[in-house]
């Protein structure tokens, strides 16, 4: 069942690395004239000296067709979009906050006076693109760089105003997971081998661990290329979504399990065999409900962000913690800046899972070794009660 519910996820899912902002491609007059309100980039420039740098190699296609780009203010774009008036497209792009005419081999266009960190949106056009006549050319080979200014001011950075500050959670979160391995993954490992009634729960948790690790650890070194090139590695941006879907996968089968009868205190378990489940219409009922619920949270989590990074399951509190996280902190954000949402919901959702483990593991860790103080005492206690009868003493 697991096997089948995760391939359906990753059948539904959208699998995207975080968007590069070292753009590579040909802007082309027929994709421009086709859509024109199709943005070549967005991006979310801070400070006053934030820079678009381009670099195109067949300059006098360009020239030809008069080649320009465009930035528009994302709140000024929506507005043009919007309003009541019914204006050519000539005269949207007119409106335009800042142009840049194509003519050179290198350029670069400075965004200067942003009162506070906004998205903007970067579009491609010439004279083709608002004509009805068209003749066909070849595209313009380009490379684009978004740049932000960095802590000094020069603009080096290749973090948007949204994503500044991942790079540096990463880098603490690995750390936070391989100080707490250290620390405490000896101890973990003498209480699986011991195979007491919570060796099955606890192994289930502990693979969901190491998948959020292992999901954390993708994305430092996706931001690790990112903060130099601009690009990262698609490829761990990919294999973080797919850590973070198995791990919430592992977690779902934990909580269904629990919401199917099994209990951890249930003794009598064979240690060889998965979880086992003791049904009733209750149970099921529950179990689908959770299983309905939850498949459709990881689903709009995919769908609800295209440049989702990262960005991105229990018992009780737990519970609540790990699969409401993300819906209620995407609800919370709402009432923030558009730059502030991304981190506030890729970091809360993070830390609700991470509390969510600390609290499983002192759960059932306790189970272990209450478990462990019972059979020792039915074994060295002079007076045991057998749940067959009762025993009188007499005095």
């Amino acid at each position: 069942m697991r096997w089948r519910l995760l391939w359906l996820l990753c059948a539904a899912a959208r699998w995207w690395g975080a968007g590069g902002k070292t753009l590579r491609g040909g802007f082309g007059s027929a994709a421009a004239r086709l859509d024109p309100w199709r943005p070549v980039a967005r991006f979310q420039f801070h400070g006053d000296h934030a820079v678009l740098c381009v670099r195109i190699k067949n300059v006098a296609a360009a020239v030809t067709k008069a080649a320009r780009l465009h930035l528009f203010q994302a709140q000024e774009w929506q507005k043009l979009q919007n309003g009541i008036e019914d204006q050519s497209c000539t005269e949207k792009f007119s409106k335009a906050q800042l142009t840049m005419t194509v003519n050179h081999t290198e350029q670069n266009l400075t965004v200067s006076q942003i009162p506070y960190p906004e998205t903007w949106y970067v579009f491609y056009v010439d004279k083709f693109t608002c004509e009805e006549n068209y003749s066909e050319s070849e595209d313009i080979q380009f490379e684009m760089v978004l740049l932000n200014p960095d802590a000094e001011g020069n603009p080096l950075d290749h973090f948007s105003a949204g994503e500044s500050g991942l790079h540096e959670f990463f880098f603490l979160l690995v750390l936070a997971y391989f100080i707490t391995a250290c620390i405490y993954a000896q101890s973990l490992w003498q209480t699986l081998k011991k195979h007491g009634p919570m060796h099955t729960v606890l192994r289930v948790l502990t693979v969901a661990l190491l998948l959020q690790a292992g999901s954390a650890l993708a994305n430092y070194l996706h931001f690790s290329s990112y903060s130099k090139d601009g690009i990262g590695v698609p490829f761990m941006g990919s294999l973080s979504e797919l850590c973070d879907i198995v791990s919430q996968i592992q977690m779902l089968y934990l909580l269904l399990s629990l919401c199917m009868g099994w209990t951890i205190g249930r003794m009598k378990r064979s240690h060889g065999r998965p979880l086992q489940w003791d049904s009733t219409p209750t149970s099921t009922g529950i179990a689908v409900v959770v299983v309905v619920t939850q498949s459709f949270l990881l689903i709009w989590e995919q769908f609800e962000d295209t440049n989702h990074h990262s960005y991105h399951s229990h018992h009780g509190l737990a519970c609540i913690l790990w699969f409401l996280c993300h819906p209620c902190l995407a609800t919370i954000a709402v009432i923030f800046r558009e730059y502030q949402r991304e981190k506030i919901i890729t970091m809360g959702v993070i830390l609700c899972q991470c509390i969510s483990m600390v609290i499983l593991y002192r759960l059932f860790l306790s189970h272990s070794l209450y478990w462990e103080v019972s059979s020792l005492s039915s074994v060295t206690l002079p007076l045991t009660v057998s749940s067959g009868h009762k025993t009188r003493h007499h005095f």
